[in-house]
């Protein structure tokens, strides 16, 4: 309890803050510089391919296209019903009823992932068409940020993947202890350490479609301000 008391408060978006407090993880209060963890997730061929997509200039003399403002209101409204489908899915529960070993839950869990990923993919493509087809400069940015997708999406489903095994241990921790899992960030428990855990699981997974939508919300940025 006292260890818990004086452990150094974790830095960072909800959805790391989330997972240190459910595993208890007593993290750095800060790391390296982002650069210098840029430098060690990207390989040498995606290094290669990220600087010519950062080198190539734009093409000043290429058609720009015409654009609207309902197209980008279009773009912004599929983005947000597309990730209001997802955040729905999360909230309405699991499939994993009063099961007593973590499986169902696993399983649950790794379903909404694949979703996840699936739309925001999807979605990222067709925002870079969009900055493709809106002009030189736009065109540059896009396929900077195809780059940059190529060199840091396996980094980020790796560690993505260590997810329902972090929320295994909470599990099992629950179930061992019957611990009422409350925090700041997390609201009270509800009786139950199943519905506890369903709460802790609903609330990383929605965490986590927050991270993956920010370079969705970043092309739509530069759609609106082109």
């Amino acid at each position: 309890m006292e260890a818990a008391l004086h452990r150094t408060p974790v830095r960072g978006p909800t959805f790391i803050r989330l997972l240190a407090r459910l595993t208890d993880a007593d993290l750095p209060s800060s790391g390296p510089a982002p650069a210098d963890q840029l430098g060690q997730w990207i390989d040498w061929t995606r290094a290669v391919a990220l600087s010519r997509a950062l080198d190539h200039a734009p093409d000043t003399d290429a058609t720009q296209p015409g654009d609207t403002p309902d197209a980008d209101a279009d773009d912004a409204a599929a983005c947000a019903r597309a990730r209001a489908r997802l955040a729905t899915a999360i909230a309405a529960g699991d499939d994993a009823g009063d099961a007593s070993d973590f499986e169902p839950f696993r399983r649950h869990c790794v379903q909404h992932q694949r979703a996840m990923q699936a739309a925001a993919g999807r979605l990222r493509g067709q925002l870079r068409d969009r900055l493709a087809a809106a002009s030189p400069a736009m065109a540059r940015l896009a396929e900077v940020d195809a780059a940059m997708e190529l060199a840091l999406v396996p980094r980020e489903q790796a560690l993505l993947a260590a997810v329902p095994m972090m929320l295994g241990a909470r599990f099992e921790r629950l179930r061992r202890t019957a611990g009422d899992g409350a925090d700041d960030l997390l609201p009270p428990a509800a009786p139950g350490w199943r519905t506890t855990f369903r709460n802790d699981m609903r609330h990383v997974l929605l965490a986590e479609l927050d991270l993956r939508f920010h370079p969705i919300e970043g092309l739509l940025a530069a759609l609106r301000n082109r």
